[in-house]
């Protein structure tokens, strides 16, 4: 068994001499031995359960994060269909008409593209301002 000196001060040694007695260890040294021993395996312990609580605290982010793409997807294929209905069942207006048809569309596009913008707060504004972005390029 290996050897350590120690050096302790005189209150801390009189609080070793103290929890010797009230714990009834034999001597300080046993009662040293044990209090190392308790913090070298509590450390193990401590460092073992906080991965198992960050890995379980990724799997639901994880698990969160899969459920709401799911949602985006299920969304856009709702509004996919949405388009294809109205864009299928509104008849195109014909000759001199489609060019003022064309102005008015343009003109309810940015009115909506607008109450969209306001509705929306902090990240889901800049996006709807890059899919605005994109459209125009």
């Amino acid at each position: 068994m290996a050897q350590r000196a120690i050096r302790f001060s005189e209150t801390t040694d009189k609080e070793i001499q103290e929890a010797t007695r009230k714990r009834g260890f034999s001597s300080p040294t046993a009662f040293i031995r044990h209090s190392v021993e308790q913090e070298l395996s509590g450390r193990s312990e401590e460092l073992v359960g906080a991965e198992e609580r960050l890995v379980a605290s990724i799997e639901r982010v994880r698990q969160e994060v899969f459920r709401l793409g799911r949602a985006q997807q299920a969304l856009f294929a709702f509004l996919d269909s949405l388009a294809k209905v109205v864009l299928t069942c509104v008849p195109e207006p014909g000759g001199e008409a489609m060019e003022a048809a064309v102005a008015r569309a343009r003109g309810r596009h940015a009115r909506l593209l607008k109450s969209a913008g306001q509705a929306m707060v902090g990240d889901s504004q800049l996006a709807m301002q890059d899919l605005v972005k994109h459209g125009e390029g």
